[in-house]
């Protein structure tokens, strides 16, 4: 997996570019390159592989961030291939191969380069077969455009080989959908997705030199890869959620759920889930490497905490997460619940909130009227009428507001 996000434009029409990926192992002593073609300027890796997340004898995720000083806005491409996936994939895969495409030229609509969607996802997902099941992929882009998915074309270069996964079917909306097998065995499929950037209006490109370039709403900005493996694993009494498979219970943030950290503020997630037939053993997160992971696993109670530094302020992060549970040797993933961090103090409503939290009223006794209170001033800023407001046991309000 890999995003971009546009640092700086200088006086001089050179821009900086930052990358950052996070690549998936059988064990965390491998490390892999990227190539870049095109207009890839002087490169500097700001971020050496680091540890995200382990499964010890399954998988490894690490994080790394590459900087690329570019003398001009003119785009470029940057690969990585030739590793091996896992072995016994069904889908007929050995190899892979993921590119980025990164567009950083000025967009008429924005007045800035553009960004591409953010997104971030576990080495390997687990679903039982006899259970029908919606991943719904966490697609996010911080300059507001349509993010569509697909699976990679071999035309395009874009995986090697790029046979989809038979058990699978992808919407353009970003939802994998799984079709029960009933097999009584673990069986691994390789999903290799591409994630591509619309704008929602005809907007021109405009390169350093002051040409120009077109791009309609069925033109794709820029592309980047995401793949994993998902584990169908042997089938169990029941696929109800809450039973054998965890089911996240409050205060766990909402699927898609924007959260707001200024740098240098820690951020705590709360997230918490439940399995009467089956025991909870482990959270299993895919987000900053410098998150950290804390957890109850008899209670089914767990935390990430987050420090932004002062360099990521502006930027969106993704932070993605399961809680895995036992069932005799089968184990069990939850749905995949994934939550976005911008590094800042949020739009200008949230400014806003904290002013109502300012109130002569008391939240102990007159929480409701406060509640009230928010949610209309939240409205009269321009939020829609059907936002949902939860109050945290930290004093702090959540806000939800309904997919587009």
């Amino acid at each position: 997996m890999m995003t971009y996000y546009p640092e700086e434009t200088f006086a001089d029409g050179s821009v900086s570019v930052i990358l950052r990926y996070k690549l998936n192992y059988d064990s965390c002593v491998y490390s892999d390159t990227w190539v870049c073609s095109g207009n890839c300027g002087t490169e500097t890796q700001t971020l050496a592989l680091s540890d995200v997340e382990e499964v010890t004898g399954e998988w490894c995720q690490r994080e790394g961030a590459i900087t690329h000083l570019l003398p001009n806005n003119t785009g470029f491409q940057t690969v990585t291939a030739n590793g091996s996936w896992i072995n016994n994939i069904q889908n007929g895969i050995s190899s892979w191969r993921a590119v980025t495409a990164v567009e950083v030229r000025n967009r008429t609509d924005i007045g800035k380069p553009n960004t591409s969607p953010q997104t971030t996802i576990l080495p390997a997902l687990r679903i039982p077969s006899n259970c029908a099941k919606n991943i719904d992929l966490l697609a996010f882009d911080p300059d507001g455009d349509e993010v569509r998915c697909r699976y990679g074309n071999t035309s395009d270069s874009e995986c090697n080989p790029c046979t989809p996964p038979s058990v699978l079917s992808v919407s353009s909306n970003c939802s994998l959908s799984f079709s029960p097998t009933n097999s009584i065995t673990e069986l691994p499929y390789a999903v290799q997705l591409v994630m591509e950037d619309f704008p929602t209006q005809d907007i021109n490109l405009t390169q350093t030199d002051g040409s120009q370039e077109v791009k309609t709403t069925n033109d794709a900005i820029s592309k980047i890869p995401l793949q994993f493996v998902l584990k169908v694993g042997p089938p169990v009494p029941s696929c109800a959620e809450g039973e054998y498979l965890p089911r996240f219970l409050s205060p766990t943030p909402e699927h898609r759920a924007q959260l707001y950290a200024p740098a240098g503020q820690t951020l705590e997630i709360n997230i918490r889930a439940e399995a009467t037939q089956s025991n909870i053993t482990r959270l299993l997160y895919s987000g900053p490497h410098n998150v950290v992971k804390a957890s109850s696993p008899g209670q089914g109670n767990f935390s990430l905490t987050w420090t932004p530094s002062a360099s990521e302020d502006g930027q969106s992060h993704p932070i993605c997460f399961v809680v895995q549970a036992s069932y005799f040797a089968t184990l069990l993933h939850s749905d995949l619940r994934c939550v976005i961090v911008t590094v800042g103090y949020g739009p200008p409503y949230i400014t806003a909130l904290n002013m109502m939290i300012s109130t002569t009223l008391l939240m102990e006794d007159d929480s409701d009227a406060i509640m009230a209170l928010i949610k209309s001033t939240l409205v009269n800023e321009g939020l829609p009428s059907t936002i949902s407001l939860r109050l945290l046991s930290s004093g702090q309000v959540v806000v939800t507001t309904p997919s587009p």
